[in-house]
This record gives structure tokens, sequence and C-alpha cells, in this order.
């Protein structure tokens, strides 16, 4: 089949696919899908690269996600069920706590010189859990800011190397868009024109326009899809879905995670990516097969040229 479809952001390199991994990823391609598997930490961004010179339509993003930068929790979905051994270390059955990586930035040019690595990342900020969401007065410890600035550090090293390499980036943000934005102005001398995508965006209208004017483009997954909360007459991202033009626009599963609603409870795949094309070209007022060039174009544009 002619590739149709853009999976700008999945993950079948994580464990969740360790039992069926081959057949996962020949059900996407045999829809039309091709995909860039994203990179966590250095393991799993070291993944990504071997499927992706295993399989024609799969590359790479690889990076540090800024959870990772500091003692995290490690889902089974991600890295796998620990050993007995690593029991000592405080793993449990479902996953594990780690101690944090720190970005090495001469291991990673590396693997963001692979000429199937088409980004870098995932890369960026994460205060999801640095204090209660019941109290947002609550005043940020000690620990809380010196786990802010191992972040920065870690993403201002990865825009370096982005740079370096001549890739653009594959941005995770969660509760930190301002600062977020500001570390990207004060770092736009490193960005080219078509500087990267924000994954799986939560801003505001505000947001999405600062980041659109530093020439960042978006990737939407299985969320879009859901049905609108009650009292509510749309859904939380059509809105901002319908503000970007078509050509910052991309589709994403982050897979093995948030499945479209035609999938809901069960484990997320690239070739759902289909469903997210329909929903987009929905909220666009568009014809699917419209939407289904252009976010293919998208992708081929930002990653390949």
């Amino acid at each position: 089949m002619d590739v149709s479809y853009f999976d700008a952001h999945t993950h079948v390199q994580f464990a969740a696919y360790d039992a069926d991994r081959e057949e996962v990823i020949r059900r996407a391609l045999a829809a039309g899908v091709h995909m860039v598997n994203v990179g966590t930490q250095y393991d799993t961004s070291s993944r990504a690269i071997e499927l992706a010179e295993k399989y024609e339509g799969l590359y790479a993003a690889i990076g540090l996600h800024p959870i990772h930068t500091s003692k995290s929790f490690h889902d089974a979905d991600e890295l796998g069920l620990p050993s007995e051994a690593s029991a000592k270390e405080g793993r449990g059955m479902s996953g594990f706590t780690s101690r944090g990586e720190i970005f090495d930035k001469e291991r990673y040019r590396k693997l963001a010189m692979h000429p199937k690595t088409v980004a870098i990342g995932e890369c960026g900020l994460d205060y999801f859990r640095l204090r209660p969401r019941t109290n947002a007065d609550l005043v940020l410890t000690d620990a809380d800011e010196e786990i802010k600035e191992k972040q920065k550090k870690a993403f201002i090293a990865q825009i370096e190397l982005a740079h370096e390499a001549g890739k653009p980036l594959m941005i995770h943000c969660r509760n930190a868009l301002p600062n977020l934005i500001d570390i990207l102005h004060t770092t736009r001398y490193l960005l080219p024109t078509s500087p990267g995508i924000v994954h799986f965006f939560t801003g505001t209208k505000e947001d999405a326009q600062a980041l659109l004017e530093l020439g960042f483009s978006f990737t939407f997954g299985g969320v879009i899809t859901f049905l609108p909360r009650k009292g509510k007459e749309s859904g939380d991202y059509d809105e901002i879905v319908k503000m970007i033009p078509l050509d910052r626009l991309l589709s994403e599963t982050d897979a093995p995670y948030v499945s479209p609603a035609a999938h809901r409870g069960k484990r997320n795949e690239p070739a759902y990516v289909v469903e997210v094309v329909k929903k987009l070209a929905t909220l666009k007022g568009i014809a699917f097969e419209e939407m289904r060039a252009q976010t293919f174009e998208n992708a081929q544009r930002i990653f390949f040229s």
C-alpha cells in the first residue's frame, strides 16, 4: 500500500510491545503508516534507532525526557518489569523509581548523527509533579527548584545538540509552558526556521500563538477524538486545533498511551493514527483525503527537508 499517514510521535520500542512488536509494526506499515519512535532516555533512544535500522518507514527521535532528569517513576509500559536483582534499588513489579539521568551530550551526539534519527527529543519541561494539584498556592521547595533547574539544563543542552546536528526538536511540555517559551526565546538564535514539533500540546491559544511565532508545529493524538466532557459543547482541544494553520498540524498516537475513542481501553498503536487524521479533518472542516495528505506532507517537510 502507498504511504498515506505519518505517526509523528510514538513509542513502539517501549516494553509494552515486547510480546508482539513485529505484528504491531506490520499492521502499521500495511495501513500505510510511517512513524517516528521517540526516545525518553538513552536506552529507549538507542532502541528507537535499532528499530529504525530494521524497517523502512520507521525513524527515530533521540533525547532525554524532562521527568527522567531527576528521581522519577518509570512505568512498566516504558521500560518493562524489573528483574528480581533490581529489588534492592527500590524497583517494584509494575515499575520503579530511577535515580535520574544526567544528559551526556557527547554520548547522545552519536545517536543524533545516525542517518535515521530525524529529531532531538522528547525534551522540554514537565512540572506536573512538582506540587499537589489541589494546592496551587503551595510554595515550591528547594528540591522542586533543583528539579526545574536540572530540566532546564538538559533542555538547553538538547536545543544545542539539535542545532549542531541540524535536526528539529521534539518537545514535551506539561504545566510549564511560560518557562518553556522563555527558554525558546532565549535560545532563538539556535533555532532554524522550522525548529520542530510541540507534542501533545495542552496550553492556551496565547501559548500556541507564541510557539507558532517561533516557527513550531504541533502534533495531536487520540485525546482529540474523545467526547466533550459533561456540560461542554466541544472537546478541550477543538478550538486550539482550529486556530493552528494546516501547514503546522501533524498527527500522532503517543502509543502505547491515549488510544483514540474507537479503541478506548486498549493499548494504543501506530495504526490507530488513522482515527486522529479523521478527527483533525472534521475539526478543520476539510476532506479526510486532504488532511491525510497535508499531515504527511508536513511531516516530510519537518523531518526530511
